[in-house]
């Protein structure tokens, strides 16, 4: 049996790593490395039981730094797996700095490399995550694109070979993972009444890190109407007390602050809200998935479907006011599978087992 090696490092990594392991794993030997780049991260037991996610062999532990010092420590223990293992393949998803060292590791050892989430494009090089996209899209063996736009970013820098549209495997973790959540959870649960609230979160380093765009923002929240639920991110509590605002936040009786939840309890209050405000990617894509609204707190953003048919409104926090944003959005026409059918993780596997033969 031929040996796939999977690297991660972040928790949102391994929510999108289950469904594909699933199916993975019925032909295929799985190696999965955790890198540990997001170390405060709860990575218990409880998380991968309740998802039903494969426990990582090796838990790198590299933890935080700067990009650099992160990523060259990561590359280092990359490569002593891989000297280790000799997998087949190498496996990545999305743009953090693991998929960047693992990328790095595979293409130097000539090992083939799998890029999940390929083709993505914000089209702003300041973002760490566009580079790390960019790189590995250029060193990868297969590239699977979430969408047609994905492809179409590829074959504009000139990268055709091995690239595959299979759909968004993080639409199939959302399936998979809400029949959980409802069967576990009620909105009762957490004192609140479904559609009756707006969730939000902030945790971005170009909202958190700038105090005039993170006082803007808390400042267009508090004018709201609606309770905002914010479970509050640790880098965005760090800064807020940093900065000295956390008192002003107090004030705002509409903001209700609730320690970081769960996937499951987070998918699950997306279901439920009214509306939701983030500046995340991957919760502008669960919104859609949920059928709820969106307005991110960005200037541009990677998931530029869900913006093109109006189900999510990109906002500058500075530069526009949130609130008459929100009011003036009139409803519009949901449309059905911008990311495919939910079946992505198959259709990954099929290409990987064409490639490398059983």
């Amino acid at each position: 049996m031929k040996k796939i090696l999977t690297i991660v490092g972040a928790r949102p990594q391994f929510i999108k790593v289950a469904p594909v392991s699933r199916v993975l794993r019925n032909e295929f030997e799985e190696i999965i490395v955790n890198t540990g780049q997001h170390y405060d991260y709860n990575m218990s037991g409880v998380f991968f039981e309740e998802l039903n996610i494969p426990k990582p062999n090796y838990d790198l532990g590299v933890g935080s730094g700067s990009h650099g010092a992160q990523t060259g420590a990561m590359l280092k223990e990359i490569e002593d797996v891989l000297f280790k293992e000799k997998p087949d393949a190498v496996l990545v998803y999305g743009d953090t700095n693991s998929t960047l060292a693992g990328a790095i590791a595979a293409s130097k050892l000539h090992i083939p490399l799998f890029h999940i989430e390929a083709g993505l494009r914000s089209f702003n090089k300041k973002m760490p995550e566009e580079v790390n996209r960019i790189l590995t899209d250029h060193v990868s063996s297969l590239l699977f694109a979430p969408t047609e736009t994905a492809v179409e970013n590829l074959k504009n820098e000139g990268v055709v070979e091995g690239v595959h549209n299979v759909g968004d495997v993080m639409f199939d973790a959302v399936l998979y993972n809400i029949t959980i959540a409802n069967n576990k959870y009620k909105i009762e649960d957490f004192q609140l009444e479904s559609k009756q609230f707006v969730l939000a979160t902030i945790h971005r380093a170009e909202n958190t890190d700038d105090l005039v765009r993170l006082e803007a923002i808390f400042e267009s929240l508090s004018k709201l109407e609606d309770t905002i639920v914010l479970p509050l991110h640790p880098r965005t509590k760090g800064k807020l007390d940093t900065l000295g605002i956390s008192d002003k936040i107090k004030d705002a009786k509409n903001i209700k602050i609730i320690d970081p939840v769960s996937y499951l309890e987070m998918v699950f209050l997306e279901s439920h809200s009214k509306f939701i405000i983030t500046d995340s990617g991957g919760v502008q894509k669960e919104a859609y998935f949920a059928k709820v609204p969106c307005f991110t707190l960005r200037d541009q953003t990677e998931w530029v479907e869900t913006v093109d048919i109006g189900w999510n409104r990109l906002v500058n926090p500075v530069t526009e006011n949130l609130l008459d944003i929100v009011n003036d959005t009139q409803s519009v026409e949901y449309v059905e599978h911008l990311y495919g059918n939910g079946d992505a993780s198959s259709k990954i596997v099929k290409v990987i087992s064409d490639y490398l033969g059983k």
